[in-house]
C-alpha cells in the first residue's frame, strides 16, 4: 500500500517524540544524550527541509493553504535556531536542558499542530493524496536531505 504524505509526516513525527523522550531521559554529557540528540537534529533537519519543499511547498500555493503553510515554516525556523543554539551548548549545563525542554514544548506544539489543524485544511486544499505523489516526493527529498548533512559531515574538518 502506498503511504500517503499525510501517513510519512506522521510516522516521523511519532520518531521525533520518541527520541524526545530518550533525550529526556538522559544527564549530563553522556554518549547516551549525545547519540539520541545527534539522531533527533540529523532527522527532524531531514524532515523539515523535504517536508517544506513536498509538502508546505504545493500547499502555500493553494488560497486556503497559503496561512497554515507560512505559519508552519517560520516555527520550522524558530525550532531550527533553536536546535542550532542548544548545537553550540555544552551539554554538561543546566542551560542545555532548559533550552531542550523549550525546543521540545514548541517542536511537540508544531507537530501536534500539524496533525490536528493542518493535515485536514491540506486534505481539502490538496487532496488525500491517495496515489503518494506527495509522500514519493517527500521521501525522495528527505533522501536528499540526509546525503547532504552526510557530504557536510564528511567534509567537516576532524577536530
Amino acid at each position: 500500500m502506498t503511504k500517503t504524505i499525510y501517513d510519512l509526516l506522521k510516522q516521523d513525527h511519532d520518531k521525533h517524540r520518541k527520541l524526545m523522550d530518550k533525550i529526556a531521559d538522559t544527564s549530563g554529557d553522556s554518549e547516551a544524550r549525545r547519540k539520541a540528540w545527534n539522531e533527533f537534529f540529523y532527522e527532524v533537519s531531514a524532515h523539515a527541509a523535504a517536508e517544506e519543499e513536498a509538502f508546505y511547498g504545493p500547499l502555500i500555493k493553494t488560497e486556503d493553504g497559503q496561512p497554515h503553510a507560512r505559519h508552519s515554516v517560520a516555527e520550522h525556523h524558530e525550532v531550527d535556531e533553536m536546535m542550532a543554539e542548544l548545537n553550540e551548548t555544552d551539554m554538561s549545563s543546566p542551560g542545555w536542558l532548559t533550552k531542550f525542554k523549550t525546543m521540545r514544548h514548541r517542536y511537540e506544539h508544531h507537530i501536534d499542530e500539524e496533525e490536528e489543524d493542518i493535515f485536514p485544511a491540506a486534505k481539502e486544499a490538496l487532496g488525500k493524496d491517495a496515489h503518494g505523489k506527495y509522500g514519493q516526493e517527500f521521501m525522495r527529498r528527505k533522501d536528499r536531505e540526509r546525503e547532504l548533512v552526510d557530504e557536510k559531515t564528511d567534509a567537516a574538518p576532524d577536530e
